[in-house]
């Protein structure tokens, strides 16, 4: 009843004009595009090719749709995203996404990752540039790599990151905290965030804007641990509140050339790091969650980035992804 009653109202404003019935008609024709897309994905035959041609159709047709600002931004097909730590976790289930949704993608990782298989696994779309985020060099190359194989950089998605585990001073061991493993901790994941930042801004502002005035946007990964550190993560904590407390002034910095800068701040994931601990463990951790009480699967992380990348309104903030979590002590 519901349904028809709101069919009905899409017909009725669509016959009329409102800016309600155009948007009633444009996300009904996403969601059909996104189901064709799955179905011609998972069918080698004549059909599959069919559901690939016609969601290209109504993808098109969908974009023509008059009174909506964001028409430009409804669909990562034809976009090019850059992904550091792409390799592995929540930054593969990214990289993974952009391609299925018509996106290209360069995998930025260490050259001892598993990005060159993973890139070749996903063909054309994808590349791998073999990367340390926290040198200047090497991340110029990678953003060389997407100019040139794609030809334009719209979206860069902030995954890498390191962690340990170790209290501010060891009373047991009278051992304080290493300086050095602080400093890396730091260096990882604040300052090659920002590293990634910085020049993906440059090759972004070569883009024609949209109507919006929209070059790219920035997707960074902190995390909960920002908000409710444990003990034993003084380092990861801070480096963590370096890149939530960064988020706002770069997306001011960078709101007159049309770049959007957010920040997830993901719960507890079921990434390589957690897969390698006893089940029991993992069972544990999944309870702390109020609900849903489970690990969060990488997919969600990247349905997420999605969500930011296609919503020209997010800017600015930090979003936890966490299913209600707070972290004991």
């Amino acid at each position: 009843m519901v349904n028809s009653i709101f069919f009905k109202h899409g017909c009725t404003a669509l016959l009329t004009g409102s800016t309600s019935g155009l948007l009633f008609w444009r996300l009904l024709a996403e969601q059909l595009v996104d189901c064709l897309n799955l179905i011609g994905q998972s069918m080698s035959s004549s059909i599959g090719w069919f559901c690939l041609a016609c969601s290209s159709v109504i993808g098109w047709l969908s974009q023509q749709v008059p009174g909506s600002k964001m028409a430009n931004l409804r669909s990562l097909k034809g976009l090019v995203g850059i992904v550091t730590g792409g390799a592995s976790g929540l930054g593969r289930a990214t990289v993974e996404r952009l391609v299925r949704q018509g996106a290209s993608a360069v995998i930025v990782d260490l050259p001892k990752s598993e990005g060159s298989s993973v890139a070749q696994s996903l063909g054309d779309k994808c590349a791998f540039a073999p990367t340390d985020v926290t040198s200047e060099a090497d991340v110029k190359n990678a953003l060389q790599l997407a100019q040139s194989k794609f030809g334009r950089v719209d979206i860069l998605v902030n995954c890498a990151g390191i962690a340990v585990a170790f209290k501010t001073y060891n009373a047991n061991k009278q051992l304080p905290h290493s300086l050095e493993d602080f400093h890396r901790v730091v260096n990882v994941n604040i300052c090659g965030t920002f590293n990634a930042i910085r020049l993906a801004a440059g090759e972004m502002a070569k883009n024609e804007p949209n109507e919006d005035g929209h070059r790219g946007v920035i997707v960074n990964t902190a995390s909960v641990a920002a908000f409710d550190g444990q003990v034993g993560q003084a380092a990861y904590s801070a480096s963590k509140g370096g890149i939530v407390g960064m988020t706002l002034p770069i997306a001011r910095d960078l709101a007159p050339i049309g770049i959007r800068v957010m920040t997830i701040a993901p719960g507890l994931f079921a990434t390589p790091l957690l897969a390698g601990l006893p089940e029991k463990v993992r069972s544990f951790l999944a309870k702390q969650v109020p609900f849903p009480s489970r690990l969060g699967d990488p997919a969600e992380y990247a349905h997420l980035v999605q969500a930011i990348v296609e919503n020209p309104l997010l800017n600015g903030e930090v979003i936890r992804l966490d299913g209600a979590l707070r972290m004991m002590p």
